[in-house]
Order: structure tokens, then C-alpha cells, then sequence
């Protein structure tokens, strides 16, 4: 029997949530702004950011005017507030700390989020690793994220399904 005004409460157990995105965003005016060392300083701090927010990077991709990220988010994520720290604080620090010798180091306004399924998820990756090969011009010498088994964090165990091909460039 319902009463009216009483508040019926249920137990809810908690359902695993797994989102992976692929997020992108470039230097303004797609100018070449990303060095060498300071492609190093982003190899650190982004995936530091992003744990502070709840978010774990699996795989980061960056030459000279792009920055692409492979991240599990959390199950209730605020994209704006994490987007607004990864952009910001690197922008902030990087200058701060002289990291750009020459140009200070500027985003341009927006990003790029688009989701991965979990079957698409390894060709992400692997799209994300081969940033260096798919824009010669704007690579960055010895990218880490370049070497086998060089992944950040690797999914979840169980995760990934039997692969398939991205459907398209991202």
C-alpha cells in the first residue's frame, strides 16, 4: 500500500558503466605551438589532469598543432569542467614554467569528443598511436606513444571483444 507524502526507498545496486571517448582538440590557428619538450610536459601532466577528474587516459597521441586523447570516463562525467582542465592548466603551466621558448602555447576554442564503443576501442588506439606516421610534418622526433606496449593504461580486463576495423577516419 502506497501513502501519500511517504517516500518509498530502494536499494540499487550499482551497474558497471564503461565510456571510452576519443577526444581531440588543436593549437590556434592550428599553428605548429608544440615542441618537443613541450610534448614531453603533456605526456605527463594530461594524464594527471584527467585522473584528477576521474578520468584514466589509455592512450595519447600529439604532434605539432593536435592533441588526441583515448579516455575512459567517469560514469557521470562533466566534459566541460574536464576539457576546461585538461586545455587550461597544460596552457597555464607550459607557459608558466617556459616550456615555449618562442610562441606561448594556445588552444583553440573547442574540442572534438566523439564515443568509442568497446569493440572499437584497440583501432582507436591504434589510430591515436599513429599520429606521427599519419602527419609526418607535424611529428614530434621519438614519440613514446609510438613504441609497443606503450599504452598509459590498458583497458579493463574482459573489455574488449574480438576487434573490428574503424568504419571511416576519425
Amino acid at each position: 500500500m502506497v501513502v501519500p507524502g511517504r517516500v518509498r526507498s530502494f536499494i540499487v545496486t550499482p551497474m558497471p558503466v564503461r565510456l571510452y571517448a576519443l577526444l581531440t582538440w588543436t593549437t590556434l590557428g592550428r599553428l605548429p605551438l608544440i615542441n618537443e619538450g613541450a610534448a614531453r610536459f603533456l605526456r605527463r601532466m594530461l594524464p594527471a589532469i584527467a585522473h584528477r577528474h576521474g578520468t584514466r587516459v589509455l592512450e595519447l597521441g600529439i604532434v605539432r598543432d593536435h592533441v588526441h586523447l583515448v579516455v575512459e570516463l567517469p560514469p557521470r562525467p562533466d566534459v566541460p569542467r574536464l576539457v576546461q582542465g585538461l586545455k587550461g592548466a597544460s596552457a597555464r603551466i607550459a607557459n608558466r614554467d617556459g616550456l615555449m621558448p618562442r610562441a606561448k602555447l594556445r588552444w583553440a576554442n573547442g574540442y572534438d569528443l566523439r564515443s568509442v564503443g568497446v569493440r572499437d576501442l584497440r583501432p582507436t588506439i591504434r589510430y591515436v598511436r599513429s599520429q606521427n606516421s599519419r602527419h609526418p610534418e607535424l611529428a614530434l622526433g621519438d614519440s613514446p606513444a609510438e613504441s609497443p606496449g606503450s599504452a598509459f593504461c590498458e583497458p579493463r580486463k574482459g573489455a574488449l571483444p574480438a576487434e573490428r576495423g574503424l568504419s571511416g577516419r576519425l
